[in-house]
């Protein structure tokens, strides 16, 4: 019960403040912990300072930094977290509460996501393109300095669906399972492939450790969050579901081409398109979403200078001219059904692990 209680204030928390400057924020400690921790274990390895190493010796490097940083971060938080669960004064339990609270709330960033994404969403209407480039380069890996208006929204709704996944339904995913240690543990594993976790000639090697570990920790909530894609866009009932409830009869084995429901759409993308991505996961959420709205994702990208080739996911409704601005607007709602039903399933999984 303390549990359920504390995870949703934090939820609510996050929803209200998000993440603000002036308050210290552990993955800022931890990408400061992997920063200093990269530079020694590379200046431990042999020919340092020439592209001469093994690539064994920086897989081990690769994997040494992330055995460090994630079980530190465990053991690190594993002992606040019994620290503030035992104290027995009045005065100081309503203060490891609120500590708690702040804590957890750290893990989750549904507001974060939601400013991030409308800001970018909001210079497009104005029809200020270069500012929205600005914007949404603070939120991609991509370069954005060529993309038009419909590159910028397509990104938009790739980085909503992706970081639904990453970082909502995963931390909730992990604290219903483990608590504050757990949820720590896999907000440290999520920032060690964001900082190491590139295919480029650096991280090859050394980074390979923490994207497959990466890979495995976002296995399970990743299809859980295209589950909750669905879901959510049956409930906010965006696209043809409607008819079910209108006043015309609708005969129970109506032709699905007829009524196309975008739920449905977005089940089915997701089964068809969801491996297509080069992420085992990110393709999941994305084509969910890339149903859901009827758009179409993916594509050719440019990284650092370099055009990648990527597979399309999903596609545009065949007979609708798509306004990529409003699915993108519809995207921030589905993000945010699917923040909730995902805070509704942890609460639901934190139940069944008390009671087993």
């Amino acid at each position: 019960m303390t549990e359920a209680i504390t995870l949703t204030a934090a939820y609510l928390l996050d929803m209200v403040i998000g993440d603000p400057k002036w308050l210290p924020h552990p993955v800022r400690g931890m990408g400061w912990m992997i920063v200093k921790l990269e530079r020694v274990l590379r200046d431990m390895m042999p020919c340092r300072g020439t592209s001469r190493r093994a690539p064994t010796l920086e897989k081990l490097g690769g994997l040494g930094l992330v055995i460090i940083i994630v079980g530190a971060t465990y053991g690190i938080f594993f002992i606040i977290n019994y620290l503030l669960l035992t104290s027995h004064f009045s005065l100081l339990t309503y203060l490891s509460f609120i500590i708690l609270v702040v804590l957890i709330a750290t893990t989750i960033a549904t507001r974060e996501l939601l400013k991030s994404a409308k800001a970018v969403i909001d210079e497009v209407k104005t029809g200020d393109v270069i500012r929205a480039r600005g914007k949404l380069g603070m939120i991609v890996g991509r370069d954005t300095q060529s993309l038009d208006q419909k590159g910028i929204l397509k990104a938009t709704i790739e980085t909503l669906a992706e970081n639904t996944s990453d970082g909502i339904v995963a931390p909730l995913f992990y604290f219903a399972l483990g608590g504050l240690p757990l949820a720590m543990a896999y907000k440290a594993v999520n920032t060690l492939d964001s900082m190491v976790g590139y295919k480029n000639e650096k991280f090859r090697d050394f980074g390979w450790a923490a994207a497959r570990l990466d890979d495995i920790a976002n296995y399970i909530p990743a299809r859980i969050t295209g589950i909750l894609i669905v879901i959510a866009t049956f409930l906010l009932g965006i696209g043809d579901w409607r008819l079910w409830i209108s006043k015309q009869p609708v005969p129970l084995f109506t032709n699905p081409q007829t009524l196309n429901p975008k739920p449905f759409a977005a089940w089915k993308t997701m089964l068809r398109d969801g491996r297509k991505h080069s992420s085992p996961n990110s393709g999941v959420p994305e084509a969910a979403m890339a149903g859901a709205l009827g758009v179409r994702l993916g594509g050719p990208s440019v990284y650092g200078g370099i055009t990648v080739e990527k597979p399309f996911i999903g596609e545009e409704r065949s007979g609708m001219k798509v306004s990529y601005l409003n699915a993108s607007e519809n995207a921030l709602s589905i993000v945010k059904i699917t923040s909730l039903l995902g805070l509704e399933l942890a609460l639901l999984l934190l139940y069944l692990r008390t009671a087993i």
